[in-house]
């Protein structure tokens, strides 16, 4: 397991390697790091400004090279957003590392947890939260499939669908609360007497009673929260279908 002396050395040599880089003009610090609020388990998260006639793909590149060279690091995923490419590394002792490369003239902090290192970036713009009708929707349709997948004795897929069902019935519950809807974040601060009741909808085997047990639980703890969701009132009937 790394350690917080060695991320910060990983720190230290990618921002002493950004600003060598003429094609860089601006770093920031994002993530719980940037505000203090990280431990010794933190990922290290940075965001480069790439100039405006440079490919951000082909810094990319030459980056990835570099740090595999120089780091041993191994490139994990990108994740694409907008004119943002985000690339996950892991380097040596389970050091993830998440670097990001947007063109400068889109180079804006999305958040709170932004903390600019050097060169300039434009006015924040803040990333708005799920919409609750949508998580919603999407709950829907997974309780709709779950169904259909154990009538087909597709016991897999409906363990699938029942555990997306679960999460996005968690997000509603944080989107309800104030609390971060995505990526998991928030679901730690949801009360204890609600995440007691969610434990209830874990799967214990995929045997046909205890996917349906677990899709029913599933889907009134999702009725539950679609009582606060705009415009939900006709979802009830539907739902209340789906439970065996």
């Amino acid at each position: 397991m790394f350690t917080v002396e060695e991320r910060d050395r990983a720190r230290e040599r990618l921002l002493a390697k950004a600003r060598g880089d003429e094609r860089i003009l601006a770093a920031a610090e994002v993530g719980s790091l940037a505000v203090g609020g990280g431990d010794r388990w933190s990922d290290l998260d940075l965001t480069f400004a790439v100039a405006a006639d440079i490919s951000v793909s082909d810094v990319l590149e030459d980056w990835t090279d570099e740090l595999a060279h120089e780091l041993e690091a191994i490139d994990l995923f990108d994740l694409p957003v907008g004119s943002t490419i985000y690339r996950v590394f892991m380097l040596p002792g389970l050091l993830q590392v998440d670097l990001s490369f947007t063109p400068a003239p889109d180079f804006h902090p999305r958040g709170p947890k932004f903390v600019l290192l050097f060169g300039e970036a434009g006015a924040p713009v803040h990333t708005p939260p799920p919409r609750a009708q949508e998580l919603l929707g999407l709950a829907v349709h997974h309780a709709h499939r779950a169904r259909f997948s154990i009538e087909r004795g597709r016991s897999w897929q409906a363990q699938y669908l029942i555990d997306e069902l679960r999460r996005l019935t968690l997000e509603l519950a944080c989107l309800r609360l104030g609390l971060p809807a995505r990526y998991g974040r928030g679901l730690d601060g949801l009360p204890h007497e609600l995440l007691d009741a969610f434990e209830a909808t874990l799967l214990r085997t995929v045997e046909r009673a205890e996917l349906e047990r677990a899709l029913d639980r599933n889907v009134e703890l999702l009725l539950r929260e679609s009582e606060h969701v705009v415009g939900a009132v006709k979802l009830g009937p539907i739902l209340r279908s789906l439970q065996a």
